[in-house]
């Protein structure tokens, strides 16, 4: 292989290299204030009630 092909093959391996760092890194950066979590787990809580009242 030549060594325009090496440089080729070495800059997509990097680009692939660097963008899955980019999501590791970034997959663990969820910041949610609390009371956004604080009324999900409301309605979690409302819809379960929800079907199991549609269940009996």
């Amino acid at each position: 292989m030549s060594a325009i092909g090496w440089i080729f093959l070495l800059g997509a391996l990097a680009l692939v290299a660097g963008s899955l760092l980019m999501l590791w890194k970034s997959a663990r950066k969820m910041h949610i204030p609390e009371d956004k979590l604080d009324k999900v787990r409301k309605r979690k809580a409302e819809l379960e009630a929800q079907e199991k009242a549609n269940e009996d």
